[in-house]
């Protein structure tokens, strides 16, 4: 198995559905320019309140992506 060597960027993504819906959308948006995510790590999950309501949900989180060896 050979080794392989990840960078780890934070991204914050935000839904007003959902906290599914706020990791997938920052997941989507990052690959459309970074190559090889390969995971990710929810750090904080927090929102904002209307009217005794959740009116949005934020998380944090960081995502790792593998360096390509050149050649």
């Amino acid at each position: 198995m050979p080794n392989h060597i990840y960078k780890r960027i934070d991204l914050v993504g935000s839904s007003t559905e959902s906290v599914t819906d706020a990791i997938e959308g920052a997941i989507a948006r990052a690959h459309r320019t970074t190559r090889n995510l390969e995971w990710f790590e929810v750090e904080q999950i927090r929102g904002s309140i209307e009217s005794g309501k959740v009116a949005q949900y934020q998380v944090v989180m960081k995502v790792g992506f593998r360096i390509d060896e050149p050649g």
